[in-house]
């Protein structure tokens, strides 16, 4: 239930109205102060609260019913768009964020070397997995608590915030000290008791789809994220599973404008794992910036033929640069930059 309170509203009368509604009502209250109107979001046990008690309370003008599952992640509660901002850089602003780097860190010398040159050609994060879930057991698992000490000794040099993979809550107190962004990938999508510790943390969310999940199911783990008290969620769409074989996912471009009309939280694409071949990023890429995508997240390595996991579908440092100029001119296009 939303409530559209009456214009020029005190933020003192907001507060005794909210916690009014917390006493008598039970639920929780989320008051949003836009530029001309304030909304007040009812979350909890709605059902029983009447619209017309709702409508005779002198600070409300209308009363709304949220019909969606999510509340929190709803645009309805929140109608401006959410910016999570990471060091300089802005997800949900005007400038397209990249993140880039390798799937697995394999060493400090690579992931200083990719990290100068990805920031060189306009990168403003660095990705990088440590903690690898794979599909075979006898596949590379990744280099764990040493990979994300390689990540920091990266962002200490070149200043570019880390992005990196969290498979387990145990892992959390590490991801604390050494990654800017958490990301959960889209095998973890529905791990809620692990989406339930991350809503605990003040550190933003970079929330992978699940490969087979439908655009409600991600935005009702982002709500998970959310009651915890994290706000700070950016979704990501990777590509699902579909019965084409010609890629290795299927992306479905069209998640991001629905998302965009149904939440208020920055969407980013991933084009590497969506088509899993390195001479598909750039269309991609291309048509994510052009449907309106807040950011994308890039595999770069400096040797893609001898990489430890995905190196099909990494760029090299070169082919990176030249994707970022020709990103460039689709940005300006869709009146953004990048």
């Amino acid at each position: 239930m939303i409530l559209v309170l009456k214009t020029g509203m005190s933020r003192e009368k907001v507060d005794a109205l909210c916690t009014f509604l917390q006493k008598t009502f039970g639920v929780q209250t989320n008051p949003i102060y836009g530029a001309q109107t304030t909304i007040v979001g009812l979350v909890g046990d709605t059902q029983s609260i009447e619209v017309e008690s709702m409508e005779m309370l002198d600070e409300v003008e209308r009363v709304m019913k949220v019909q969606e599952p999510y509340k929190r992640a709803n645009r309805k509660f929140h109608p401006d768009n959410t910016i999570v901002r990471v060091g300089d850089a802005e997800f949900g602003g005007n400038k397209i964020v990249v993140c880039a780097g390798p799937c697995s860190v394999e060493s400090e010398e690579q992931m200083i070397d990719i990290a100068e040159s990805v920031k060189a050609s306009g990168a403003t994060l660095l990705r990088g997995g440590a903690f690898k879930p794979r599909t075979s057991p006898y596949a590379f698992q990744g280099l764990k608590a040493e990979g994300l000490m390689y990540l920091k000794r990266a962002r200490n040099r070149t200043g570019l915030p880390v992005v990196s993979e969290i498979t387990n809550p145990s892992q959390l107190e590490l991801f604390m000290e050494f990654v800017d962004v958490v990301q959960v990938g889209a095998r973890n999508m529905q791990n809620f008791e692990l989406l339930k510790e991350l809503g605990r943390i003040n550190k933003p969310i970079l929330l992978k789809r699940g490969f087979s999940n439908s655009i409600e199911e991600l935005l009702m783990s982002a709500e998970y994220i959310m009651s915890g008290g994290n706000t700070q969620v950016i979704l990501c769409e990777r590509g699902i599973r579909t019965f084409e074989t010609a890629t290795r996912n299927t992306l479905d471009i069209s998640a991001v404008p629905i998302l965009k009309s149904r939440t208020h939280l920055p969407v980013v694409i991933d084009p590497s794992h969506a088509g899993g071949m390195a001479w598909l990023v750039e269309p991609l890429s291309k048509a994510a910036v052009a449907v309106g995508a807040d950011g994308l997240i890039i595999e770069v390595h400096n040797d893609p033929k001898h990489a430890l996991s995905d190196g099909q579908q990494s760029l090299t440092p070169e082919a990176f640069d030249e994707l970022m100029k020709h990103l460039a001119p689709v940005a300006q296009a869709v009146g953004r930059t990048i």
